[in-house]
């Protein structure tokens, strides 16, 4: 009903004008003395043809405003489809200043396809590139078992994260990735992380509990090897004393806890944001604040679910819920 009146309005000098004839038709029967019935008859007539006309515009009309709205995004194609039975040269001039828009706007796509694409292939040649002579600085280290040692082996490991975190922001960009999903088994990607940060544990003198988990889930080994060591590395970056305790959450929750500085609670909402490093994050000057917005995404490209509860001064506890689908989300409990 909205439209016809819309389409109505838009229409407004035709109708005006018919009505505006019809009165001068009127007005010269009176003037010379005929019978005013002559007027209104064919006035009537041509009213109900009208009427019938405007009905069949209105809906050849609102059949082409529902295929617009639509059409997300319009192609020559479609255009031509959508455009085959106006001739006038009002949509003649439409549909060709369309069409050009179409073609810049398919120029503009494939040029930022390709610029996506060099940067992408760059920084992939800088990563293994970079990774040579990390992979050569540890090597010199050797099995060195001194403080200086082991500082300089968790800044190398520090430095390795930063790198794989560039790639990975590169590939959540790119339109398939390369997921294998299996039945993984989340012990061994627990003990591997582990592992990995067993330096900044023994350098900061952290307790580590972890109650062995002998779940398999359906999920991708990589991509949650990384969410699992991003969120682990945040415990060990922001607990100066204490324990990080890994367990797991009846039926498949991944818990990480620890003692640490906390989150403040204005904070709390936007930690998934991306580039949001909150008051924790903008005192440590490392902070990227892609991390967590990562974990997010691969979480829910995995189907999976991350949550976050902390207090200041009390510690944070990371939920990953391997068992069904959602994004990022806190918790207030």
């Amino acid at each position: 009903m909205r439209f016809a009146a819309q389409y109505l309005w838009d229409h407004r000098n035709i109708i005006l004008l018919e009505i505006l004839s019809a009165g001068i038709f009127a007005g010269v029967f009176y003037l010379y003395h005929l019978p005013l019935s002559a007027v209104l008859y064919p006035t009537a007539l041509c009213a109900m043809l009208g009427l019938l006309f405007a009905a069949v515009s209105v809906r050849k009309a609102y059949a082409q405003h529902r295929r617009l709205e639509e059409m997300q995004y319009v192609s020559e194609e479609s255009l031509s489809e959508l455009c085959a039975e106006n001739r006038s040269i009002k949509d003649k001039d439409y549909q060709r200043l369309i069409r050009e828009l179409c073609r810049e706007r398919q120029r503009v796509q494939d040029e930022t396809a390709q610029a996506r694409e060099n940067i992408f292939q760059y920084f992939t040649l800088w990563v293994h590139q970079i990774k040579t002579p990390i992979s050569s600085m540890r090597l010199q280290l050797g099995t060195e078992d001194s403080a200086l040692a082991r500082r300089l082996r968790s800044e190398l490991l520090r430095i390795e994260q930063y790198v794989e975190m560039v790639l990975t922001y590169l590939k959540m960009g790119a339109e398939s990735t390369d997921y294998v999903f299996r039945e993984v088994c989340l012990d061994k990607i627990i003990r591997d992380s582990i592992r990995k940060f067993r330096g900044d544990f023994i350098i900061k003198r952290l307790r580590l509990v972890y109650e062995p988990v002998e779940d398999t889930v359906l999920s991708d080994e990589k991509w949650l090897s990384f969410v699992i060591e991003q969120v682990l590395s945040n415990a060990l970056k922001y607990t100066k004393e204490g324990s990080v305790r890994i367990y797991m959450e009846k039926p498949a929750t991944l818990c990480v806890a620890d003692t640490g500085i906390g989150i403040a609670p204005e904070d709390i909402p936007r930690i998934f944001e991306q580039g949001f490093t909150g008051e924790n994050g903008r005192g440590d000057k490392r902070a990227s604040g892609i991390g967590l917005y990562l974990c997010r995404e691969i979480c829910r490209r995995l189907g999976h679910r991350i949550t976050i509860s902390s207090a200041v001064d009390e510690g944070t506890t990371v939920w990953i819920d391997l068992g069904q689908d959602g994004e990022g989300l806190y918790r207030n409990d």
